[in-house]
């Protein structure tokens, strides 16, 4: 048994740059604020391209903090905290006090937000159809599964 995992992991190396690789094109499309304008658009809604971000990790995440938040989108807190008060007064999220620690204000969807986030999954399920229209079934399907467990195995080692 011991002899398998070596011989697996001989080319560990090369496949983790590889992977390294191809998670930095990724990266490099979905960072461009011409994506997010192209998401904004194909979903039809009236929205700061610097606020869409924002607006998508609360609804996933949320009620998040805007720590949280901004380390999730790789912004500084004082930054973001001003653009989820733009949310806010949109109305679009709503801040209230954390229920653990009432020093820390979280942010958390609202209906008219949640519509907004509606029509952009619909956007991004129209535009992920174009991309996947030559894939098979069972290739996105084990591309969704892997990438998944990569997502969970990576936040444990984070």
């Amino acid at each position: 048994m011991a002899s398998r995992k070596t011989v697996q992991n001989t080319h560990i190396g090369t496949q983790i740059r590889d992977l390294h690789g191809a998670l930095l094109d990724i990266m490099s499309v979905m960072n461009r604020p011409q994506r997010d304008a192209v998401l904004v658009r194909e979903a039809a809604i009236a929205l700061d391209r610097v606020l869409f971000p924002l607006l998508v990790v609360i609804d996933r995440f949320g009620p998040v903090g805007v720590v949280d938040l901004a380390a999730r989108v790789g912004r500084d807190y004082t930054t973001v905290s001003r653009q989820v008060a733009k949310l806010a007064s949109l109305g679009l999220v709503e801040r209230k006090a954390d229920a653990r620690d009432q020093r820390i204000r979280e942010s958390a969807i609202t209906p008219k937000g949640k519509e907004m986030t509606r029509a952009v999954d619909a956007a991004r399920e129209r535009i992920g159809r174009r991309i996947f229209k030559a894939w098979g079934q069972r290739d996105v399907s084990e591309l969704v599964r892997l990438t998944r467990k990569f997502a969970d195995a990576i936040k444990d080692e984070a």
